[in-house]
């Protein structure tokens, strides 16, 4: 006879599941989710898809909120002048021309997982639904121009605020979409579960601008199908956040469609930030760039991006890079680009780099009358900004990059 040892369940597992029972009453699919956590619990490193971020463990390094009011939450004004903003969880929403917006009543799939790494359950969609996530669809019509963007946000409380988001984009259109994560209260938990579906010939932005608080946490992902000669751009920028994990599952599922990834991860002194990604290229004749840049004062980073070439998928071509700028020896970054390939025709390559300011740069530009400070600044600016311009959208750029001077100003 053999004893299985029971798991141990941890303080930050038991104040987890806590929160999730915590108010109304749970409905049948976030109670299963909720019993689900007490079974499984939160991953550890020993699952390589959380080797470098032990959620079990650094979830418990982040205080939770104390239950005193937070007041009302500040109006946070839209990304873009001019965007659509869709309360996500709203009932009513404003018309957009050429889309259709609904709340439905749904909680994310959390019962497998997009990273074949992870396990068997999916950790994100699994909190997500435990949380009992407020839900909205995004249809934009085939051959619709949405000329602004369109920002879905989840209005943060106290406890934190969840957002489960269904996008379609129909044949022909063209759209940019805003994930907006805002900060809300010190010690919050925040979630968001997003699933984009690109129709054939279809050109897509997506912007993801995580700005949460110095005590929050945050777990996100996004999962996208990528159409025929569809076109899908993704933009993150993580500048905020104590404990924040972001995925990206892409699938190119039509010849001809082409993915642009790219990212800034801007990490100051008591921060854990990973973004994680998969580019699956399922069929023949699909492109794919990735390029993230991060900049290290403190904290730390992780990057772990994976290319996924399936058998039959030739003509693939794929790229990824991942550079460091390390201006702090408090910090420090881990880097993990990978490459599954089973096509015997396909041009793919990875890549990281970590390095300091070059000393030569600064001292020509300190020759030039510019204080040190403001030379590294200068010369981290130029180094994130060259990712911010291949956005190819001015007023997304200009927003982007207020962002990022906001920070530099912040942490120099």
């Amino acid at each position: 006879m053999s004893v299985v040892p029971l798991r141990t369940r941890t303080n930050a597992e038991t104040a987890l599941i806590e929160r999730a029972e915590a108010g109304t009453a749970l409905s049948a699919g976030r109670a299963e989710a909720v019993e689900a956590l007490k079974r499984d619990g939160l991953p550890t490193r020993r699952v390589e898809a959380w080797h470098y971020t032990d959620l079990r463990s650094l979830l418990g390094r982040v205080p939770a909120a104390t239950g005193e009011s937070a007041g009302e939450p500040t109006l946070v004004a839209p990304f873009v002048t001019g965007a659509h903003v869709v309360e996500v969880g709203s009932s009513s929403f404003n018309p957009i021309e050429g889309v259709t917006l609904s709340a439905p009543s749904a909680s994310a799939d959390w019962s497998h997982s997009p990273n074949h790494l992870d396990r068997p359950i999916d950790t994100v969609r699994l909190v997500n639904a435990a949380f009992g996530a407020g839900a909205v669809d995004v249809a934009v019509a085939d051959g619709a121009a949405v000329e602004a963007p369109i920002e879905l946000r989840a209005t943060p409380g106290h406890g934190g605020s969840h957002a489960l988001a269904t996008v379609t984009i129909g044949a022909g259109a063209s759209a940019t979409i805003v994930e907006r994560l805002s900060e809300g209260a010190a010690g919050s938990l925040s979630s968001g579960v997003s699933t984009l579906t690109i129709g054939d010939g279809a050109n897509v932005l997506w912007v993801v601008d995580q700005g949460k608080g110095a005590g929050e946490t945050h777990l996100g992902q996004l999962n996208v199908s990528v159409g025929a000669d569809a076109t899908f751009r993704l933009f993150v920028l993580n500048a905020g956040g104590a404990l924040v994990r972001y995925e990206v599952h892409s699938a190119t599922v039509g010849e001809g469609a082409a993915i642009a990834m790219r990212g800034v991860n801007l990490l100051a002194a008591g921060q854990h930030v990973d973004v994680t990604t998969t580019l699956d290229h399922r069929v023949p004749h699909t492109s794919a760039t990735e390029t993230f840049r991060n900049v290290v004062t403190g904290g730390h980073g992780v990057f772990q991006g994976m290319i996924k070439v399936s058998k039959g998928a030739q003509k693939t071509d794929a790229r990824m890079a991942c550079n460091s700028l390390l201006l702090s020896d408090e910090g420090d970054f881990s880097a993990k680009p990978e490459l599954e390939i089973f096509a015997d025709d396909v041009q793919c390559g990875h890549g990281a780099t970590a390095g300091e300011i070059n000393a030569d740069h600064v001292f020509y530009l300190m020759s030039r009358g510019i204080p040190e400070a403001e030379a590294n600044a200068l010369l981290v600016k130029a180094f994130v900004a060259e990712v911010v311009e291949e956005i190819e959208d001015e007023a997304v750029e200009e927003a982007l990059m207020a962002r990022i001077d906001a920070w530099l100003v912040r942490t120099r």
